[in-house]
C-alpha cells in the first residue's frame, strides 16, 4: 500500500542442536508472519540448529539435519508472498560458513555468508566458520539444488522491495557490508543475529542500528538469539529491533521465553525519495570492481494495512517529552544565534517588533529578549508595537501590554483605525465592506509603521511569520509578508505553541502565566471586527482548516515528494476519529492550491534561519516557479 511494506523480526523458541524442533518453530512463526501480512520474517542467526552449538557444528550429523531442515522449511513456504530469512550453518565443498538463506514461494532463492567473523572473548566464530568476504558470483548447491551464493547478493521484490542481508558482526565492524549493500540499491538489511546480552549492551545495539539505518537511507532489522540458547557461559536476550532511516520502528521485549514477533510498516517509497533529493548518498559509488548480483523474487505484496505505520499527526514535533523540549530549546538558540549575527552585522540600535499577543510575534518577541541578552544589551533596545486595529481584542491586547512590561522592553502603542479610514477614503473603499482590501489595509499600514520607525531610530523590523503561514500564502503581500529578518520563517505553527511553553517553563510565574494563554488563545488576524461579546471573531482554522493538517500535508509533499492520493491516506490513518476522509480532502485541496498560487509571496521573502530539514527559502530549499500549474495535484 503506497509503498509500504510490512517487516517482521521472529525470536522462536530453540532447541540447542534439535533442528527438527527448531524448524517447526520456525514454521510456526513464518505462518503468524505471513497470516499479519508480512512482506518479510528475518530469524536470528544460525537459528536452524541454534548459535550455541560448539564444536557439534564439525558433526557431520548436525549438518545433513540443518540442510535438509532449511530445504523443508522453504518448501513449506510454497503459495505465500511472505519472504523468510533464516540461519543455518552450510558446508560449501569443504568449507563451513554461518549463512543465511532466503526462502521465497517454495524454493530457497539464495545464499549469504556472514563476512566478518568475531574471534574475540566470548567469541570464536573462527574456529567453526569461513568468512564469506569476496565470494561473489559463486554458486552453492542445497537439497540438490543450485542457487546463488555470496556476498553480493541484493533481493528484488518489485517496486522498490529490496533487501540485503548481513550477519550480526558484520554491522558492528568498521566498515559494515551494508554500506556497500545500499549503495549497490537495498532499501532494506536484515541482519541475523546471536549477540548475547551484557549490562548496557541492548542500548548500544539500539544506538548501532538506529544510526546504520539513517547512515544507509535504509530500514534495517535486526532479529537477535533468544533465551533457549545454551546458558552455559552466556545468556541471549532475543532482542528484535526495526529501524528506519535514523527512527526506531519497533522494538520487543527482550527476555522473552515464547517465540515473539515484531512488526513494522515502513514506507520504502520514502526511503528512495530520501535517497534521491535529501543527501549526498548518490555521491558515494561502490568501489572499483564491486558489483551486486540482483535476485529476483516473487512480487511483495505491501502492506495490507498501516496497522504498523509510525505516522506522527504532528511530524514536526518529537513525540517523546524529554526530546521534544531538547528539540525546541535547540530551536529557540539558533532563532536567537541568527537574529544576533544579523543585529551585529547591521549595526543595527534597536529591534522593532509588532506585538498582537498571538503565537508568532510572542515568539519573536521571546527570540528578540534573548538576543538582547546575547548581546549584552538592554531589553530596551525592543521598541514593540502594539497596533490595535478594528479587530483587536481585549485578550490579545492585554496580553500583548503585558509581555512587553515583563520583558522590559521599550513600548508603543498606535491605533491604526484612523489612518486606516483615511486610507480607504483615499482609494474610496467603502469601510463597510471587510473584504481583502479591507484586511490588507490594515496589515499594510502595520508594517509601514514597523518600517518607517526602524529608519527612524536605526533599527530592523523582527519578522513574525511562521512556515505554515508561509507555504498557505497565509499572509499580506508587502504587509506581515516582508521584515528586515524573519526569525520564525522554518517554525510550523504546530511546533511554535511547544517552543513557548519551554520558554515558559523557564520563567517566572507571572511571565509564565501570560505566554500559557497566548498558547491557549485561538489563531487569529484579527482583522474582522471582534463578535458583540468582545471576542475574536475571525478564526484562521475556521476558514482555511486546522493547522495540524497543513503542516501534516506540507511534510509529506517537501520531505518526500509523497503522491497526492498517498498524502490523504496516511492523513486519514493519522487522524482518525477525528476528521473524516471528505474533511481531509477537502482542506488537501485547499493546501495545494494556496501552495501553488501563492509561490509568488515564497519568492521574495526576507533572510531568516533554518532550524529544521524543511524551509522553503527560494534561496535555500525551495525553487519553484511562481506560476507553476497545480492541475496533476488535484487528483
Amino acid at each position: 500500500m503506497f509503498g509500504f511494506y510490512r517487516l517482521a523480526a521472529a525470536v522462536p523458541k530453540l532447541k540447542v542442536a534439535d533442528a527438527a524442533f527448531n524448524t517447526e518453530e520456525l514454521r510456526r512463526c513464518f505462518r503468524q508472519a505471513a497470516e499479519n501480512g508480512a512482506d518479510a520474517v528475518v530469524f536470528p542467526e544460525l537459528c536452524v540448529t541454534g548459535y550455541s552449538c560448539g564444536d557439534l557444528f564439525f558433526q557431520e550429523r548436525l549438518l545433513a539435519a540443518a540442510e535438509a531442515a532449511a530445504v523443508d522449511f522453504a518448501a513449506r513456504t510454497a503459495g505465500s508472498r511472505t519472504v523468510a530469512v533464516i540461519g543455518l550453518p552450510f558446508r560449501r565443498g569443504d568449507v563451513l560458513f554461518n549463512a543465511a538463506a532466503v526462502a521465497a514461494d517454495g524454493a530457497i532463492r539464495g545464499i549469504v555468508p556472514k563476512c566478518v567473523l568475531p574471534n574475540y572473548r566470548e567469541f570464536y566464530e573462527k574456529r567453526h566458520f569461513h568468512s564469506g568476504r569476496g565470494i561473489t558470483d559463486a554458486t552453492a548447491c542445497i537439497g540438490g539444488r543450485e542457487v546463488p551464493f555470496g556476498a553480493d547478493l541484493i533481493f528484488d521484490g518489485g517496486a522498490g522491495f529490496r533487501f540485503g542481508i548481513e550477519i550480526c558482526e558484520d554491522l558492528w565492524c568498521v566498515l559494515p557490508p551494508s554500506l556497500y549493500l545500499a549503495l549497490g540499491g537495498a532499501r532494506a538489511v536484515f541482519n541475523l543475529s546471536a549477540g548475547n546480552e551484557l549490562a548496557g549492551k541492548a542500548d548500544y545495539r539500539r544506538e548501532l542500528v538506529t544510526q546504520q539505518s539513517a547512515r544507509c537511507l535504509a530500514a534495517y532489522v535486526l532479529a537477535g538469539a533468544g533465551v533457549h540458547e545454551s546458558t552455559t557461559d552466556l545468556v541471549f536476550g532475543g532482542h528484535a529491533i526495526i529501524a528506519d532511516n535514523g527512527r526506531l520502528a519497533a522494538e520487543n521485549r527482550r527476555f522473552d521465553r515464547e517465540s515473539s514477533l515484531t512488526y513494522a510498516d515502513v514506507d520504502f517509497e520514502r526511503l528512495g525519495a530520501a535517497r534521491l533529493s535529501e543527501s549526498s548518498f548518490n555521491d558515494n559509488p561502490l568501489p572499483e570492481g564491486m558489483c551486486f548480483r540482483r535476485i529476483r523474487l516473487p512480487e511483495a505484496a505491501g502492506s495490507p494495512d498501516l496497522r504498523h505505520a509510525s505516522i506522527p499527526r504532528h511530524p514536526f514535533v518529537p513525540e517523546n517529552a524529554a526530546g521534544r523540549r531538547e528539540r525546541c530549546r535547540e530551536i529557540f538558540d539558533i532563532q536567537c544565534a541568527g537574529l544576533a549575527k544579523r543585529i551585529e552585522h547591521t549595526r543595527a540600535k534597536t529591534m522593532v517588533i509588532g506585538i498582537s499577543g498571538g503565537l508568532d510575534s510572542t515568539l519573536a518577541l521571546l527570540v528578540a529578549a534573548e538576543c538582547c541578552r546575547l548581546l549584552g544589551r538592554p531589553a530596551s533596545d525592543i521598541i514593540a508595537f502594539t497596533l490595535p486595529g478594528f479587530g483587536t481584542t481585549g485578550r490579545t491586547y492585554n496580553n500583548a501590554v503585558t509581555l512587553c512590561r515583563l520583558l522590559g522592553t521599550t513600548f508603543r502603542e498606535v491605533d491604526i483605525k484612523a489612518a486606516c479610514l483615511q486610507h480607504f477614503s483615499d482609494i474610496g473603499h467603502d469601510p463597510a465592506i471587510c473584504d481583502t482590501a479591507y484586511e490588507n489595509v490594515q496589515a499594510r499600514e502595520r508594517t509601514q509603521i514597523l518600517m518607517d520607525v526602524a529608519n527612524k531610530t536605526g533599527g530592523l523590523v523582527v519578522g513574525t511569520g511562521d512556515l505554515s503561514e508561509i507555504a498557505l500564502g497565509w499572509s499580506t503581500y508587502n504587509g506581515d509578508h516582508m521584515s528586515m529578518y524573519a526569525v520564525n520563517c522554518s517554525i510550523p505553527k504546530t511546533l511554535i505553541r511547544f517552543l513557548i511553553e519551554t520558554t515558559a517553563e523557564r520563567e517566572t510565574p507571572e511571565l509564565a502565566a501570560v505566554l500559557r494563554d497566548v498558547i491557549d488563545t485561538p489563531v487569529s488576524p484579527e482583522l474582522l471586527p471582534a463578535d458583540g461579546d468582545g471576542a475574536i471573531n475571525q478564526k484562521t482554522e475556521e476558514l482555511i482548516g486546522p493547522y495540524e493538517l497543513h503542516d501534516f500535508f506540507l511534510y509529506h509533499f517537501i520531505k518526500y515528494g509523497a503522491e497526492p492520493e498517498k498524502i490523504r491516506c496516511l492523513a486519514e490513518t493519522a487522524f482518525a476519529g477525528t476528521y473524516p476522509p471528505d474533511v481531509i480532502g477537502r482542506w488537501f485541496a485547499l493546501f495545494v492550491r494556496r501552495f501553488f498560487r501563492q509561490q509568488f509571496k515564497r519568492s521574495c521573502v526576507p533572510d531568516g534561519p533554518k532550524v529544521g530539514t524543511i524551509a522553503l527559502s527560494p534561496r535555500g530549499d525551495w525553487r519553484m516557479p511562481s506560476d507553476a500549474s497545480d492541475a496533476v495535484w488535484n487528483c
